[in-house]
């Protein structure tokens, strides 16, 4: 499975323990953030994500700056894009389960780089739900585009 990874200089740190956690479990990532601890835009970084993850069916996309917020928001403005900011398991669980959510964003600045791999592991080990999940996932669709 093909993972795009991207961050803004809050996160570089982040991004690499992230990396290294999953390649170490035989993932392709993909690194499509900066490596520099310099101020960067975070959207930037976030659409370049959401843009890979939406062009290649089947992959997975993370995203992190200082809070998830911004970067979050910059990627969900991607059609077919579903960025989910996780904080907690739960939420990282939910978001694949029950909102399909194909990129998970991740605050640098608030989540603790060990909880962070944890994050990774639920939201890529858990499987959609569909059924009644799949008419709400159809109403997520960017007004004026799509469906």
């Amino acid at each position: 499975m093909k993972i795009f990874i991207g961050n803004d200089h809050t996160a570089v740190e982040m991004k690499n323990i992230i990396t290294k956690h999953l390649e170490e479990q035989g993932f392709e990532v993909v690194n499509l953030g900066t490596d520099k601890d310099s101020s960067v835009d975070y959207p930037d970084f976030g659409k370049a994500v959401a843009r890979e993850v939406v062009a290649n069916k089947g992959s997975f996309g993370i995203i992190i700056c200082g809070s998830g917020i911004g970067i979050s928001i910059a990627a969900n403005k991607v059609e077919g894009a579903r960025a989910a900011l996780a904080y907690e398991e739960q939420g990282a669980m939910l978001a694949r389960a029950h909102n399909n959510a194909n990129i998970l964003a991740l605050g640098a600045r608030f989540i603790a780089n060990q909880k962070a791999l944890g994050l990774v592991d639920v939201f890529l080990s858990t499987e959609f739900e569909g059924d009644r999940h799949q008419k709400r996932i159809d109403k997520l669709t960017i007004e004026g585009q799509g469906k």
